[in-house]
């Protein structure tokens, strides 16, 4: 019955201890971001890991900063890009785990022993034998080696460790794709919100130019007051229009420098602008195309369904028998001048006859990892060709919006110089000014955002057919 009781507690312990090898399950692969607001521009979230970054501890002189300067910054301190890095070292590290599990173990020791025997504490008695026998010396030198000659579970781990490993290598290539998306975003909206500054304080010079004629025709007589009162209330609109554009040029160049690593309080202007050029058509069905070709989180998914498939014959694997041999060879006598000699060296197989249905556990488990990364696979697909239409869409439309508002910013600025010499020849008042005024004004906004969608829809197909960086250098005609 004890017997019974120990080899029992001895298969809890080496239940609990993992004493049979099971499957090496692959990672979950890293899933794209999707874009959320932030302040006026868009950025690419995966757990607010991409909007952050490890700045530098102290700022320098004010910079001038290029766009290709903020993407060389992003691409090395952005947080997102340092974490995945992170999860790919971890990788490389599973892989060199399941290689060691291959390799040969070898381990030595050197044991010099002092001892004295007392024969009556075990019971023994010998007549003419002292009880106690020693104290005594002796030294023992050992090298073991163990080695597995076959097993086709390591082997299977370990392959699937390799693929994992590729996986997250090219997921961190994916992720230098969301810092680019990230950063030229964020410049992106720079430029849009400085065009708007220069557009509010324009607008704010134009009525104060024109509040300053109306107080003059007022003062002498030749308008009524309601022009000036309307001529001043234009004027503060105008004023704190300019405040609320300026504050959010602030807000989104302090967006940018969290992105891409600037310190705090690190002052910056930008070197490039962003000028509208029109993109050569491209099909859809070439954009996916390219996207197959290109797209890093899609070929890192799709060895993330292999690594799991592999993993899946591990587990099967578990059912053949597996050879190791071992052996040791060492020194033992009383001293090490006077030792001799001493080897073993035995080889064996091990196999399953009983194991509670652990292995068809595993396998079933790695049915279930093989159906999610294959559904994630086919969701990615699917995202993939939604990307590039809403991108090709949005391209279009900002395209035929840019257009449209060249011509509106035309007839308005038309209209305004019409108005104003109307009123300067006191044909009219300057409700037409005014009027005329904020068509401007509204023909000017329309401009700028449909520039900066068209622009930001470019670094939406950069990011959708993948390899940003290359891609949207080609989107923005070498810029």
């Amino acid at each position: 019955m004890n017997i019974l009781a120990f080899v029992f507690a001895a298969l809890v312990v080496c239940a609990e201890l993992g004493y049979a090898q099971g499957p090496a399950m692959p990672p979950a692969p890293a899933t794209a971001p999707a874009s959320v607001p932030q302040g006026g521009l868009m950025l690419p979230q995966a757990g607010g890991n991409f909007q952050g970054s490890v700045a530098a501890a102290q700022p320098a002189t004010s910079l001038r900063l290029s766009l290709q300067d903020a993407l060389d910054r992003g691409l090395r301190n952005n947080l997102g890009l340092l974490v995945t890095q992170t999860g790919s070292r971890i990788a490389s590290i599973e892989r060199r785990r399941a290689l060691a599990a291959l390799l040969p173990t070898v381990g030595g020791q050197v044991i010099e022993t002092e001892q004295q025997i007392d024969l009556a504490s075990f019971g023994f008695h010998f007549p003419g034998v002292p009880s106690v026998i020693g104290p005594f010396h002796y030294f023992d030198a050992q090298a073991s080696l163990s080695q597995k000659i076959f097993d086709w579970t390591s082997i299977k781990n370990r392959q699937s460790a390799i693929q994992s490993e590729r996986a997250a290598e090219l997921s961190v290539k994916d992720a230098r794709d969301l810092v680019v998306q990230a950063v030229a975003s964020a410049y992106l909206a720079i430029i849009a919100d400085g065009a708007r500054v220069s557009a509010a304080q324009a607008e704010v010079d134009t009525a104060q130019a024109l509040y300053n004629r109306a107080r003059d025709q007022h003062q002498a007589g030749v308008s009524p007051a309601i022009d000036e009162l309307r001529a001043q209330v234009e004027l503060r609109t105008r004023q704190q229009q300019l405040l609320a554009a300026a504050n959010q040029l602030d807000k989104d160049k302090l967006a940018l420098g969290r992105v891409i690593g600037l310190p705090d309080g690190q002052s910056f202007e930008l070197a490039d602008t962003a000028p509208y050029v029109p993109l050569e058509a491209m099909t859809p069905r070439q954009a996916i195309e390219r996207a197959h070709k290109n797209r890093a989180d899609y070929q890192s998914a799709m060895l993330q369904v292999r690594a799991a498939e592999t993993a899946r014959e591990a587990a099967v694997a578990e059912r053949y028998p597996a050879a190791q041999v071992d052996a040791d060879y060492g020194a033992i006598g009383v001293a090490p001048n006077s030792s001799h000699g001493v080897f073993t060296v035995s080889g064996g197989v091990r196999f399953n006859i009983f194991d509670a249905g652990r292995i068809r556990a595993d396998i079933e488990q790695a049915d279930a990892v093989i159906k999610q990364r294959k559904d994630e696979l086919a969701n990615l697909e699917a995202q993939i060709g939604y990307q590039i239409r809403t991108a090709l869409l949005d391209l279009k439309t900002a395209a035929d919006q840019v257009s449209v508002a060249q011509d509106n910013l035309s007839l308005a600025n038309q209209t305004l110089a019409q108005a104003r010499d109307r009123f300067s020849a006191g044909v009219a008042d300057n409700l037409e000014v005014v009027q005329a005024q904020d068509s401007v004004a509204a023909a000017n906004e329309s401009l700028i955002s449909a520039i900066y969608l068209h622009n930001v829809a470019k670094v939406s197909l950069a990011r959708a057919v993948g390899e940003a960086e290359t891609s949207l250098k080609e989107f923005m005609g070498g810029k």
